[in-house]
């Protein structure tokens, strides 16, 4: 038999059908057999008791003595071969059970393990996707800046040409308050999404840190699986 073909449990389950199956029918020939000479004995023995000498008697005597003593050997030896098998069975179909048990919990834990690693794999995204807005958002408040001091040496610059400009300073000063409403507007959107971030950051340390548990897991679910199927096939093999 093939490696493969000693680890597949249907073949298996066969090989050990076919040996209680043989030693059944092995268990029936003996006692058939022993059947048969003790009644060929006693035949004889009635045939032969009253023709027979007292010394003949004696050997026919010894001769059913020994011959029962080897099938009650037999007999025994049978039973005992016959224990063995059950225990070795039932050994073999805890190992069996074992190795589903652990072969399930590897299963469930790579399955764990390939969805949280899909939920690090979002959230990385999610993470770039936000830096990406954050940078450009810093652009923004940077060109506003530069527009702000801008318009600030323009008011500065109008102020001091003419005082007569109070509609157009007025409508400057106006803008002026308009974007600096939108600066500290942005300013604050700006500190939401820092801290979105350093949420978001957080997470994904968690996130990375449960699959490093996970993987350090499966590994020690694969040596157990990995021992229990050395025992198996030890087993197997006895």
């Amino acid at each position: 038999l093939s490696v493969a073909s000693v680890e597949d449990p249907v073949v298996m389950s066969k090989i050990r059908q076919n040996l209680r199956e043989k030693h059944a029918r092995h268990i029936a020939d003996l006692r058939a057999y022993y059947d048969s000479e003790i009644q060929s004995l006693k035949q004889q023995l009635e045939s032969s008791h009253r023709t027979a000498s007292s010394e003949d008697l004696k050997k026919i005597n010894q001769s059913l003595a020994d011959r029962d003593w080897c099938n009650l050997y037999v007999l025994n030896r049978c039973d005992q071969l016959d224990a063995a098998l059950n225990e070795a069975s039932a050994r073999i179909k805890a190992l069996e059970n074992k190795n589903n048990l652990l072969e399930k919990q590897v299963a469930d834990w790579r399955e764990r393990f390939y969805t949280i690693s899909n939920t690090s794999k979002v959230l990385q995204e999610r993470l770039e996707e936000m830096r990406t807005a954050h940078k450009e958002k810093d652009n923004t408040i940077s060109r506003l800046k530069s527009r702000l001091r801008e318009l600030e040496e323009a008011f500065q610059k109008a102020y001091k040409l003419s005082d007569n400009k109070n509609t157009r300073l007025q409508e400057e000063n106006k803008m002026f308050q308009n974007l600096l409403g939108e600066y500290e507007s942005l300013g604050k959107e700006h500190e939401r999404v820092k801290d979105t971030l350093n949420t978001t950051e957080n997470k994904l340390l968690d996130a990375n840190t449960e699959i490093s548990d996970l993987k350090r897991t499966i590994l020690k679910l694969e040596a157990q699986l990995k021992q229990v199927e050395h025992e198996n096939t030890l087993k197997l093999r006895h």
